[in-house]
């Protein structure tokens, strides 16, 4: 607990005035002002988050954490549990689209098991940061206990802490973990107030006659562990899982660290709105990678504040459009330091 109560208290607001400041610089560019939209967006908030007007390119690195879910056993999945580990492997042998994409931006992927309910073989792109064999089935109690909750948090600070030691300079958050689009519409509904099938989507590919016991299973669990929502550890432990513990670990590091960190799909959306009622100046450090086509994705975002860069129809999760989103802040961040100013350029402004 001592890990994740020093990294909250070292979150600090972004800082405004380099904002202020890298919106000088960007209006003084060869373009209109706001002309770039997003990409101007995108380099204030990285000077905000950096303290730098012009934030050099970053090293990139992808976190997927994997976990299972117990809540699987109540047929909210299309697939079993047993894939997680073929897909972890798949992650570590590079044949996984999040493998595709990282290497395609120029990524480093750090895959941790985290959860997974198998042993898993060592290798070299592994960490083991295991927790528990996958959470309890959350239908008939809490998901995992609370010490459980803060070892996943930490331990993804943990990872983070030691990619920034060898100079990580933006994060994007994946995970793997068949059945786990449930705890996250859980999270998801549970926070926004509304009813469980507003957010409800079908992940893997349910039908639609699962699509409805997906739905009754999480206001099942919702009703029976009753969260409390001004305790996001006791959300967490309740209907959480723990990928979604250790990506808001991820994020919480990122954001002490003053690095940006790339929001993914619908379970990073869920785990961002952990992190966000752990400490709500996290946000200022998060980036929208892109919408997803899960509903919960929108809801979660909403209530984040956060507008997604990417909308391409995507649901695969993994990190994937984190991993394409670093591809957008590189441009936006080249735009800063490559783009002439008008008097370099000679160009005449609007005055």
């Amino acid at each position: 607990m001592e890990k994740l109560k020093k990294t909250l208290e070292m979150i600090k607001p972004a800082n405004s005035n380099t904002v202020e400041e890298a919106q000088k610089h960007l209006d003084n560019l060869t373009k209109p002002p706001g002309s770039l939209g997003v990409l101007e967006d995108i380099a204030k908030k990285i000077a905000g988050i950096t303290g730098e007007v012009k934030p050099p390119l970053p090293k990139k690195t992808c976190i997927l954490l994997a976990g299972d879910h117990g809540v699987t056993d109540e047929g909210v999945s299309a697939f079993p549990k047993e894939v997680t580990p073929q897909m972890v492997l798949n992650f570590l042998n590079g044949g996984a689209a999040m493998s595709v994409l990282s290497r395609h931006v120029g990524a480093e992927l750090i895959v941790v098991d985290i959860g997974v309910a198998a042993d898993l073989s060592d290798h070299p792109l592994l960490v083991k940061k295991k927790v528990a064999y996958g959470t309890a089935n959350m239908a008939k109690g809490p998901a995992m206990n609370r010490d459980q909750a803060v070892q996943a948090i930490e331990a993804g600070i943990e990872v983070a802490e030691k990619c920034l030691q060898s100079g990580t300079g933006i994060f994007g958050t994946g995970e793997m973990g068949i059945g786990n689009t449930t705890p996250s519409t859980a999270i998801t509904a549970f926070y926004r107030g509304s009813g469980v099938a507003e957010v409800c989507g079908r992940g893997t590919g349910v039908d639609d006659q699962n699509l409805k016991l997906k739905v009754r299973v999480i206001e099942k669990a919702i009703e029976l562990n009753n969260p409390d929502r001004d305790d996001a550890l006791d959300v967490l432990s309740k209907i959480g899982g723990y990928e979604i513990a250790g990506m808001a670990g991820v994020m919480l590091a990122a954001a002490a660290n003053r690095k940006p960190v790339l929001i993914d799909g619908f379970i990073s959306g869920a785990a961002a709105l952990v992190a966000s009622k752990l400490q709500p100046l996290a946000v200022d450090y998060m980036l929208a990678s892109h919408l997803s086509e899960e509903p919960g994705h929108a809801a979660a975002l909403d209530l984040l504040g956060l507008q997604p860069y990417l909308r391409m129809n995507m649901r695969l999760g993994e990190g994937t459009g984190a991993a394409l989103a670093m591809s957008i802040v590189d441009g936006a961040l080249k735009i800063v330091h490559e783009m002439a100013s008008f008097a370099d350029a000679g160009v005449s402004n609007k005055d």
